[in-house]
């Protein structure tokens, strides 16, 4: 399961950044920016099981944050068939751990499968609403995504 990500590796360090950056850290739940309620948000954007008022320490929010990469990490490893350099990778899991590995999986982005690179990074641009609005942080999330996705092009 995406040993990838395993605590210490440079793509582990990579994609901690790049998600840590833009989810930001919030140790009391809070709600969801675009709904204004559900799904309720914790630490670095978790959204697993959380109710409104749980509340967690830094470390337990680092922790979390590794434990969940992971497993998006190995979401994407089902979905894209194609190598991946270690800077695609984390776009591809920031960008799963963002909108769910369904979305993802389901998603123009898998056009990696195809050979299609430039067209499949390209497309992380597409995803940059939250229940239909335009949000400025989304946009800046997934043009980072796609300069790590396009990276050694």
């Amino acid at each position: 399961m995406a040993n990838r990500l395993k605590k210490g590796s440079a793509a582990a360090a990579m994609a901690v950044a790049l998600v840590g950056s833009f989810e930001g850290l919030r140790q009391n739940a809070y709600p969801d920016p675009a709904t204004q309620g559900p799904p309720w948000t914790i630490c670095y954007g978790s959204t697993n099981g959380v109710k409104p008022r749980d509340r967690k320490t830094v470390e337990q929010c680092k922790a979390l944050l590794s434990v969940e990469l992971q497993s998006y990490a190995a979401g994407i490893e089902t979905c894209v068939k194609v190598p991946l350099p270690d800077a695609r990778f984390v776009a591809l899991t920031s960008f799963a751990y963002n909108v769910g590995v369904k979305a993802a999986c389901g998603s123009s982005v898998v056009k990696l499968n195809q050979g299609k690179t430039a067209e499949g990074c390209e497309a992380l641009l597409k995803w940059n609403r939250a229940a239909g609005i335009v949000f400025p942080g989304l946009v800046r999330r997934r043009q980072k995504e796609r300069a790590f996705c396009l990276e050694g092009i």
